[in-house]
């Protein structure tokens, strides 16, 4: 039972689960970031070029018996195809993933800039191997 709860605080409290909870929570705060920036910004701008379309009402009835134009009151009246919705959706993905492969890059070519660490200094074992060395070069040959 204890070594059970040993290789679970190991687990929990040490680096990998505790930075995959920190990314998780950071990554949904970062949604609700992009998701504002589509829907307040540039969904109504892209909605203001096509004539003041909001491609969230755009629907698709699929029983007969829909009158409504609204989505929320159309999916009160039966079923519907919300793909306006959907496409609000693609288009937040394509935004994630734009910003994410520019972070990326980014963080590439800072890599990149950054010089090499120096190599450390060779070991006791390594010198007297390099001393053999030069001392075997150094003696004439017979």
């Amino acid at each position: 039972m204890w070594k059970e709860w040993n290789e679970f605080k190991s687990f929990a409290f040490k680096g990998n689960a505790f930075d995959l909870a920190v990314g998780v929570i950071v990554g949904a705060a970062f949604s609700r970031i992009v998701d504002g920036i589509v829907n307040l910004l540039i969904m109504p701008i892209i909605g203001a070029l096509t004539g003041g379309l909001n491609f969230d009402e755009y629907f698709l009835p699929l029983s007969g018996n829909i009158t409504a134009t609204a989505l929320s009151e159309a999916q009160k009246q039966g079923a519907v195809l919300a793909y306006g919705a959907f496409l609000t959706v693609v288009i937040n993905f394509l935004l994630v993933a734009f910003v994410l492969f520019q972070l990326v890059k980014v963080s590439n070519r800072l890599k990149k800039s950054e010089p090499p660490p120096p190599p450390a200094p060779p070991s006791r074992s390594e010198e007297l191997l390099a001393e053999i060395r030069d001392s075997l070069k150094a003696r004439p040959a017979n």
